[in-house]
């Protein structure tokens, strides 16, 4: 176990509220005092040996005797906030660590030094957390890229790093930067969301529509996820590659490492940025092109969104069936539409019918997902490619959400409701052994 996991394996134990307590400037004076002191008699990088607990409770104990012999008034609370919040700033990401070990957190946007917003349940609010000053936030964005090995400074006022819990982040600094730095942390789950937690705990999608995901899965079937940000396509796509066989081999390409397949015969691969010097970047293209040189049964890319399109409908269309991606795009048709661009990407020269034929052999369900305006992520639309007509792709709608409208406290109303549309992959499901009921897709049934 790495230091800084141990280290967070006791923070989890202790009270993950971000409260008030800390929020007045003079608290904020007395800790950035009582912290350059304990920096002058510290010496992280040897005490980084000790055990976690050792080195925390080595700090509170400097912390205390520190603030015994300080005159400013404070009451027991505040004692107790201010060793937390220095225990974070010598050992973690500072004000942020009580963000970060809150499970309910899914992002974190920090706007300016004292304005920090979170996202709760699909909702931003403001959080009473905030940074001393600038140079305290930068700070602490210079120890979340070192990590990694990247850096940030005014010749690359931006940076792209993944913390070693998997979240994501992205931070802007000036020039570029015009209110002061600036920080976003897509939050990465521990635990892993299952197929029940969408249809019994979140409402996503039905269980008939859970049911022809999990055999579209199977039974080997190109599908595509499409989204807005934040629309939960990488979770989707998390859980749909559950149901691939352990038996097979799967090769995941993604630009930051998110996605927590099970499987035993797993293979992933990252993507690299250009270095300081604009060399050495690893893109997304070369990675799925040394893919097919791997011999995976399936190959699932996180989000394809530039050139690589051609290599994966090339891959999907020659033998890696089942394999799996995620799209911006506000609707299927547009999903459709944005492949057709990134084909383009390529300079391959293709007429337009050529690569809609590309697209329209290769990929056979698309599957819509979307945050709603209260916050709730569903999955809109479920969508099967059936061919060409003319210069034109084809699709008939299998499963849809209707919304009817808005209530008073803002929750979105509407229902879930099959078309009445017997799909064509049913007989390749069939094949597989998987028989769905002509009544799942009978138009008369609806959800809530």
């Amino acid at each position: 176990m790495s230091f800084r996991e141990k280290l967070n394996a006791v923070d989890s134990k202790n009270d993950t509220r971000a409260s008030e307590v800390g929020t007045s400037d003079d608290y904020q004076a007395i800790k950035a005092r009582i912290h350059l002191k304990l920096l002058d008699k510290f010496d992280l990088a040897a005490l980084e040996a000790l055990p976690a607990a050792t080195l925390r409770s080595e700090i509170a104990a400097m912390a205390e005797r520190m603030l015994d012999e300080d005159t400013a008034a404070i009451n027991e609370l505040e004692r107790r906030a201010l060793i937390r919040d220095i225990q974070h700033e010598m050992l973690g990401f500072g004000p942020l660590e009580l963000l970060m070990a809150d499970p309910t957190v899914s992002d974190i946007l920090v706007n300016r030094y004292n304005r920090i917003f979170v996202e709760r349940k699909g909702r931003l609010e403001l959080s009473p957390v905030r940074f001393t000053d600038e140079k305290h936030l930068l700070r602490i964005i210079d120890k979340i890229v070192s990590l990694v090995g990247r850096r940030i400074d005014e010749s690359s006022p931006m940076v792209d790093a993944r913390l070693p819990d998997g979240s994501r982040v992205n931070a802007v600094i000036a020039p570029v930067a015009l209110d002061g730095p600036m920080m976003s942390i897509r939050r990465f789950a521990h635990i892993p969301l299952k197929m029940a937690n969408l249809v019994n705990d979140l409402h996503s999608l039905t269980p008939d529509m859970a049911t022809v995901l999990e055999g579209l899965c199977k039974a080997k079937v190109n599908m595509i996820i499409a989204g807005g940000t934040g629309a939960g396509k990488t979770t989707l796509l998390n859980i749909l590659s559950g149901f691939i066989p352990p038996a097979e081999r799967i090769v995941t390409i993604e630009d930051a490492a998110e996605l927590q397949l099970q499987q035993p015969h797993v293979v992933r691969m990252e993507t690299r940025p250009p270095n300081i010097e604009g060399k050495g970047e690893i893109t997304q293209r070369a990675l799925v092109r040394n893919a097919l040189r791997m011999r995976p049964d399936r190959i699932i890319i996180g989000e394809v969104r530039g050139a690589e399109a051609v290599d994966m409908l090339q891959a999907m269309n020659t033998g890696h069936d089942g394999s799996l991606t995620t799209i911006h795009a506000n609707n299927p048709r547009d999903a459709l539409s944005r492949l057709e661009n990134m084909i383009g990407m390529a300079n391959l020269n293709l007429p337009h019918k050529a690569a809609r034929q590309q697209i329209a052999s290769a990929i056979t369900v698309v599957i819509q997902g979307l945050r709603l305006i209260d916050g709730r992520r569903k999955i809109t639309s479920i969508q099967e490619i059936t061919g060409m007509e003319g210069d034109v792709i084809t699709m008939q709608e299998i499963f849809a959400f209707r919304q009817v409208g808005v209530a008073a406290d803002g929750a979105v109303e509407g229902y879930f409701q099959a078309t009445g549309v017997r799909p064509k992959f049913c007989d390749r499901l069939r094949a597989f052994g998987i028989t769905l009921p002509d009544t799942m897709f009978d138009s008369a049934r609806r959800y809530q």
